[in-house]
């Protein structure tokens, strides 16, 4: 396949989601970031939290190396609490993973989504959102005009469940810690929960995720948004335009406050 042809098609897949979501139309980038008089605009380029290398051998402690790293304070905070987790075996899923799934993206991120835990992909890889469910959330997060280098993504749980199965309680438990040091790590302005799991078990509640989304409710220093799951979306794409005003409301949050 061609350049072109390349590029067409994706341009026909991004205003496709678009379509899906409800979007009529949208705003140039210019509106969202007003430039200074005067001055040129720049786009701040975020430094990404390295990807883990692989599996640890027991005994062993992987730290990435600093000339690799590149970023402020905050992002050796994140590797300290990834050297923590490694070789966890603090629940029963430590000899069921192929991987620990840490988190991946801006350390100093204005957003961060909080997905259930990881599935047969990301246990794979070591990197969170990677399946068809990881591509779909990469085009909504683009939609609200954002990359995914600039947003932080993980869950709950960071070892797969055999099976995909829901966490049981025991292993939020052992996990939920390395999470909320997370959150208070990256100090994030909004926190999307993905899916009814992830939703409920941050705001210890049974309430049905169709009562949790579209609202912006206070958690632990910063806004949490509760909105459907991006595989529940491949499943019932007539859901997409809800999501579609939630994450609206979770940029226009964003925008505010700059």
């Amino acid at each position: 396949m061609s350049g072109k042809k390349y590029l067409a098609g994706q341009i026909r897949d991004h205003l496709k989601l678009y379509n899906d979501l409800g979007v009529r139309w949208a705003r140039p980038p210019e509106t969202l970031n007003p430039p200074v008089a005067g001055a040129r605009r720049s786009r701040p380029q975020p430094s990404p939290l390295p990807a883990s290398s692989g599996p640890v051998a027991p005994g062993e402690k992987t730290v990435s190396s600093p000339a690799k790293i590149n970023a402020r304070p905050v992002s050796k905070d994140l590797e300290v609490i990834r050297v923590d987790l490694n070789n966890c075996t603090l629940c029963k899923l430590s000899p069921t993973r192929k991987n620990i799934v840490f988190g991946s993206g801006n350390p100093n991120a204005d957003l961060m989504f909080v997905g259930e835990a990881p599935g047969a992909d990301e246990d794979e890889q070591g990197l969170p959102f990677v399946g068809r469910a990881g591509q779909l959330l990469t085009k909504i997060i683009e939609a609200i005009d954002m990359r995914r280098e600039e947003v932080f993504i993980c869950n709950i749980l960071k070892c797969r469940p055999p099976g995909n199965r829901n966490p049981e309680p025991d292993e939020i438990a052992a996990c939920e810690q390395f999470l909320f040091r997370q959150i208070e790590s990256v100090k994030p302005k909004v926190i999307c929960a993905l899916g009814a799991f992830s939703a409920k078990t941050l705001l210890r509640t049974n309430e049905p995720i169709s009562r949790l989304r579209g609202h912006l409710v206070d958690y632990r220093g910063a806004k949490l948004m509760a909105t459907f799951h991006p595989a529940y979306l491949l499943r019932n794409p007539n859901e997409k335009r809800r999501v579609w005003e939630d994450v609206q409301a979770i940029r226009d949050y964003i925008l505010s406050l700059r």
